[in-house]
């Protein structure tokens, strides 16, 4: 009997990644790819199913009925392919780990009690992704990811590592400036900083002590806690960030504006895939994340 005829896989991942990412510019960049190949890539899924698959809008890239159909077929096959490959690998020696995470927490949190998983484990390797998006690649370019959430996806195996409160830090010299008592007209001839992954710090913060009508300078948003910090420490703004982050960072030029501590909306939480926790290296690294306390 004749095989059947496979849809172009390179298309197929392609289609995925967009679909999984929400963003085709995020999708070219992990698949190396520029703008002009996706597109290519794209519409030959697109001849080989027939029908259109997405929606495109001002180079915007969204699902269509037919996208949204022919990745709720497709994707779960995909996954249970790359498993299926993957129980035939050997992993006799090196059992590796995708793991995706923001950098702050693996510079202040992960990398440094790194060895005594090592020690534990020492065939257990560890590939590091701090690239982003992490719920939305798990199964796909990640195993598992560690990731600065309200509430991750039902969906997801999830575990909650930490509780925060929100401070408002900036260098040493500006936080003697502006004084103990929060002074309207000062703050908002400030500059502030928020985390691209903590929109709803500054409101929390703002709430907390009765600045709902705070109109800062500027606010600029970076995606980098050490850049944050870093920004903060040469007098470049106000940044709203968790105490965790400050206390660990050591920096001494930084100090805490006013003092006042409010909760966050926000924790990192370990997530992967339920099925991924069948796999050993994800069900090591899971076990000791979580005893560790880390």
């Amino acid at each position: 009997m004749a095989m059947r005829r496979l849809p172009p896989l390179r298309s197929l991942e392609a289609f995925l990644r967009v679909a999984r990412l929400g963003s085709a510019k995020a999708a070219a960049s992990e698949l190396a790819l520029s703008p002009s190949a996706l597109s290519r890539r794209i519409g030959g899924l697109e001849d080989f199913v027939g029908k259109k698959l997405f929606k495109r809008h001002n180079q915007q890239l969204k699902l269509n009925e037919a996208g949204e159909a022919l990745f709720a077929s497709v994707a779960p096959a995909i996954d249970a392919l790359a498993d299926a490959v993957a129980a035939h690998m050997d992993d006799s020696r090196v059992l590796r780990l995708r793991l995706g995470m923001l950098p702050l927490f693996g510079s202040q949190r992960l990398v440094p009690r790194l060895g005594e998983l090592r020690r534990l484990y020492p065939l257990l390797h560890i590939d590091v992704d701090t690239s982003g998006h992490g719920e939305a690649r798990l199964g796909d370019t990640l195993d598992a990811a560690i990731i600065l959430s309200e509430n991750p996806d039902p969906s997801l195996h999830s575990v909650r590592l930490d509780r925060n409160y929100v401070y408002a830090i900036a260098s040493a010299e500006l936080v003697e400036s502006l004084g103990n008592t929060p002074d309207l007209a000062q703050l908002n001839r400030q500059t502030i900083l928020i985390h691209n992954d903590m929109p709803e710090s500054f409101d929390a913060w703002k709430k907390a002590l009765a600045l709902e009508d705070l109109q800062p300078a500027s606010i600029d948003h970076i995606d980098s806690g050490p850049l944050m910090l870093e920004a903060a420490a040469q007098g470049l703004g106000i940044a709203i960030m968790h105490d965790d982050h400050l206390t660990r960072s050591g920096d001494t030029r930084l100090a805490k504006l006013f003092d006042v501590r409010v909760e966050s909306p926000y924790s990192y939480w370990f997530v992967c895939k339920p099925r991924a926790l069948e796999t050993r290296a994800v069900r090591l690294f899971h076990d000791w994340l979580v005893d560790a306390g880390i």
